[in-house]
């Protein structure tokens, strides 16, 4: 194993990110993703149905990998477009990418001032749109493996978009190479292939009646879960 395989790994990631979010023939992208992260990981999808068929939704999860978004991806039945930290997004190398998958890019108004106001503007035209919008209100990969506070910039996109708000939670990849379990995320080769990781979608609270604190409250609740799902339970997917 060598800098080549992480780089390949990396790649693959990068290629199965785009074609998921370009939108072509669900059949082609979702089967291509489904079939990446189940070479990669031994899933069990829970409420997948949770997912609205059509119409905009919000979907709220904890953050623990660098491949979470893949795994999310994965595991909806829709495309989902993704808040994400502006200074990832403006990486030289792979900005033109993030456009093309149509990621939100947020940073504070400390750093960038007005910033905070253009993407809650373009969180609302997605959801408009009638698109489904993904974030990671913890607002960083978990630095311990536990979820820590949600930020209070989700209760600015709760009070100017009131959707169905779908809770999940992802368990199982804390301790991989692309966490922060040994150091920091993506600095050493990967040591374990085929992890069981669980992800779980909650039911959707109705528009109107999501807080920060129960959405946190759910989010837990669905870590839990998942996290008893454990390492002595067979490979499974569920809608």
């Amino acid at each position: 194993m060598n800098s080549l395989f992480i780089w390949g790994v990396g790649t693959l990631l990068v290629v199965a990110y785009i074609w998921h979010f370009t939108r072509q023939p669900a059949w082609h992208i979702r089967g291509l993703v489904y079939a990446l992260i189940h070479v990669m990981y031994r899933l069990r999808f829970l409420g997948r149905s949770n997912i609205p068929s059509r119409g905009p939704a919000l979907v709220v999860c904890n953050h623990v990998s660098f491949v979470d978004a893949l795994v999310m991806g994965g595991g909806s039945p829709r495309p989902l477009r993704f808040l994400m930290d502006k200074p990832i997004y403006e990486s030289k190398r792979l900005n033109w990418l993030f456009r093309m998958v149509g990621a939100i890019p947020v940073e504070s108004d400390r750093s960038d001032p007005g910033n905070v106001r253009r993407a809650l503007d373009e969180v609302s035209r997605a959801l408009r749109n009638g698109d489904i919008v993904m974030l990671f209100p913890e607002g960083r990969l978990t630095p311990d493996g536990e979820t820590h506070t949600f930020r209070r910039g989700l209760d600015l996109i709760l009070r100017r978009d009131p959707v169905p708000v779908i809770p999940a939670a992802l368990s199982g990849l804390w301790g991989s190479w692309t966490s922060h379990a040994h150091g920091r995320a993506l600095s050493r080769w990967p040591r374990r292939f085929r992890a069981r990781v669980a992800l779980y979608f909650g039911e959707p609270i109705a528009p109107g009646q999501a807080t920060r604190q129960l959405l946190e409250q759910q989010v837990l609740e669905l870590k839990r879960q998942a996290d008893e799902w454990g390492d002595n339970h067979p490979s499974e997917s569920e809608s």
